[in-house]
């Protein structure tokens, strides 16, 4: 769904091109190709679209700082495992986003290790997507990076308007993020109160506020990151861009500040002297007033996002501003209904 170019927009390597000028240009460090790089139904990645010319696009990404990912279904993976990776790992690929093992019989739980072993041999990584939740694969292979096993934000795309993302994002914190990392595919532009949403495939939104999505950059445990929108719409929010494409995906330390199962939460993580903290809310607007002290002494600067005035109405309403960090270090935030903030903290 790019605009304002001069190419007609789809799985090309024009478009894909775009993506990886896009990522360059922010300090993204990768590009995914997503389903339909391969002929669709097919179950064969080594039939790749006439419109794809993968060498061109990782020798182009290599260029920019950019490498390459493939996504690939479950079946078409297992059926020539040892050859794909090997293929692919000579061509220049860094990883497979895996799709649609969707269980956890023992026929899944062997491919995982089958896999995991074969990637590491090629050195590529892995994105365990349409994946069960983690049960700790990661500590024997490390490049594992990521599992699904939740109901993420592409779901917004086909999923019936009752349904309530905003209490289930504060509920998987408490629940489904302790068994580990979770794929979610945050970062969406288009953002709807409650009585504005509707299930959109080819224009998807999110429920809740701006700052919801880039609270969730912090809040959500993902070391394989993604940026689920469009870079048209990214480059029409500058601001946000810019913060989400500065977030770490690994940290070395983590506070949980403030929650409630299901009504609000609050987490603060840690990159060498830098601080970044997310808050959310249900669909209860609230205020809250979160304690600091982890900073201990010194000086600091800070960068809040917050909800506008008019998010409870206008979800894309936010405000982003330098703020004191008071010597009771004691800061309070309102949040919108469906809302959240985003803070970043630097020694000064």
């Amino acid at each position: 769904n790019l605009y304002g170019v001069d190419f007609k927009s789809g799985i090309n390597n024009e478009t894909y091109k775009y993506y990886i000028d896009f990522a360059a240009d922010h300090g993204i460090e990768y590009v995914i190709l997503d389903e339909g790089w391969a002929v669709n139904k097919k179950a064969d990645l080594f039939q790749v679209v006439p419109a794809i010319d993968l060498p061109e696009l990782v020798a182009y990404g290599k260029e920019r700082g950019v490498g390459i990912v493939l996504w690939a279904g479950f079946y078409a993976t297992e059926r020539d495992l040892e050859r794909v990776c090997k293929h692919y790992s000579e061509m220049g690929i860094k990883g497979f986003k895996v799709d649609f093992l969707d269980r956890d019989d023992q026929k899944i739980a062997d491919f995982t290790y089958r896999l995991a072993e074969t990637a590491a041999k090629y050195r590529l990584f892995l994105d365990m997507h349409g994946y069960h939740k983690p049960a700790g694969i990661q500590r024997t292979y490390p490049n594992v990076l990521n599992f699904e096993g939740v109901f993420g934000l592409e779901q917004m795309k086909w999923t019936s308007e009752k349904t309530d993302m905003v209490t289930y994002d504060v509920t998987i914190p408490f629940i489904r993020m302790l068994a580990g990392p979770m794929d979610y595919t945050q970062g969406a532009m288009r953002n709807a109160t409650r009585r504005n949403f509707r299930t959109v495939g080819s224009e998807a939104m999110s429920q809740g506020t701006r700052c919801r999505q880039l609270a969730e950059y912090v809040i959500f445990e993902s070391p394989f990151n993604m940026l689920c929108d469009s870079p048209s719409n990214y480059m029409r929010e500058p601001e946000c861009t810019e913060f989400i494409a500065s977030v770490p995906t690994t940290w070395d330390e983590t506070v949980g500040l403030d929650g409630r199962v299901g009504e609000y939460v609050s987490i603060a993580r840690r990159k060498g002297d830098t601080w970044y903290v997310g808050g959310m809310t249900d669909w209860n607007a609230r205020t809250l007033t979160i304690d600091l002290g982890f900073l201990g002494e010194g000086a600091y600067t800070a960068e809040l996002f917050r909800d506008g005035v008019n998010a409870d109405k206008a979800a894309r309403d936010y405000k982003r501003e330098s703020v004191e960090i008071p010597a009771d270090r004691k800061l309070t935030v309102k949040m919108a209904p469906g809302g959240g903030f985003a803070l970043k903290v630097s020694r000064k």
